[in-house]
């Protein structure tokens, strides 16, 4: 099998049951239809990143304010999009950014992209995620770094994408044993190119491998050259439908 189950341990639940974390859709100029659907109650929503022009853009947006005041209304959790560049920015540039996402958008956390991986720079990210605590009192922090980390980085952030990439490695990929020591709720995945047919094999896999956080799609990054996470999937009233009423075991 090319995945492994988890332990009894890691399968404990806390009460956040599976649901979609959103990558962070286009402009709403842009993608208003998907903005919209967001809001829409009964959708199984744990956060949605707002990425306004590679972080909150230079001024507030009349149509990102009107977009997650709605989202706010609804009770979805909005994460202001903060680029780690990998430790290459410092905390003071990220600090500027969290502020603005703060006083403009009131975000309710910060979604850390291309965050590091490595042991040697935990202690910065460590600092820099007290501080931004500091900022927002119980913001929810989640750690976008596409794979398995260090382990540290777990004890850190709220949550942690372990998996961001297309479908033909995800549907082959392994997870880290570490992760069995921590339950599903503290995990993300997000895989593009998941075609309709095998939808339910990648909720599966999801659900085996530990993570409670996903967006899946059928859409495409044509080679690094498109997001694919930047609109909604084309079978997006289906998963909501299939992630709404339980995973399948």
């Amino acid at each position: 099998m090319p995945y492994l189950t988890r332990s009894a341990a890691g399968t404990a639940r806390t009460g956040l049951g599976v649901g979609f974390g959103i990558p962070g859709y286009a402009h709403p100029l842009v993608a208003p239809l998907e903005w919209g659907e967001l809001a829409r109650p009964g959708t199984p929503l744990h956060w949605v990143v707002l990425n306004v022009a590679d972080g909150p853009g230079t001024r507030p947006d009349p149509r990102c304010l009107e977009a997650t005041g709605r989202l706010r209304n609804a009770g979805v959790r909005v994460l202001g999009h903060l680029d780690a560049a990998y430790g290459a920015r410092t905390f003071g540039e990220l600090a500027s950014d969290a502020h603005r996402y703060l006083d403009w958008y009131k975000a309710d956390g910060f979604y850390l992209d291309r965050c590091p991986t490595e042991r040697s720079a935990l202690p910065e990210i460590r600092r820099t995620v007290t501080r931004l605590r500091g900022l927002r009192d119980k913001g929810h922090i989640v750690f976008g770094h596409g794979t398995h980390p260090y382990p540290g980085y777990a004890e850190n952030a709220d949550q942690l994408v372990t998996f961001s990439g297309p479908w033909t490695d995800y549907r082959w990929s392994q997870v880290a044993e570490w992760t069995a020591d921590y339950p599903p709720e503290r995990f993300c995945h997000f895989v593009h190119g998941v075609p309709r047919g095998h939808l339910e094999e990648a909720l599966r896999i999801a659900r085996w491998q530990g993570a409670s956080t996903i967006y899946f799609t059928d859409r495409l990054d044509h080679g690094g050259r498109a997001d694919p996470y930047a609109s909604m999937p084309g079978y997006w009233d289906e998963i909501v439908s299939r992630v709404g009423t339980g995973v399948s075991e």
